[in-house]
């Protein structure tokens, strides 16, 4: 069992930038492969981007060049460096984790065994 704790949302001007972090607490953290979420009001929840146990990146087409996943295993803890916000990234953001051994990374949300509780971004005109 993992527990995750998101933090960093807020709210930012278009063009700006905010760091989220993802807090793991229980087992060993560089066991699981990790991955971002998104969902806003009205729409199904979004793949953002991942991380492998092995540091391997992988993210959706919209957030490409702009947004950096990363993972400190010292610290179990994950972030996504998010620049060049623009208002179509507002949603509530989650950290999720997967811990099956045949999977590498997942852009699944079905993929992941533990989720936190999100953090929100809002990012205006």
């Amino acid at each position: 069992q993992v527990q995750l704790v998101e933090s960093g949302g807020g709210l930012v001007q278009a063009g700006g930038s905010l760091r989220l972090s993802c807090a793991a607490s229980g087992r060993t953290f560089s066991n699981y492969y990790v991955g971002w979420f998104r969902q806003a009001p009205g729409k199904e929840r979004e793949f953002v981007a991942t991380i492998s146990r092995s540091e391997h990146q992988y993210y959706t087409d919209s957030v490409k060049g702009r947004f950096t996943i990363s993972r400190d295993n010292a610290r179990n803890s994950v972030y996504l460096q998010m620049n060049s916000l623009k208002p179509d990234d507002t949603a509530v953001y989650s950290c999720a984790a997967g811990i099956r051994l045949q999977i590498f990374y997942s852009t699944n949300h079905r993929d992941y065994d533990f989720w936190g509780q999100g953090t929100q971004v809002t990012v205006s005109s």
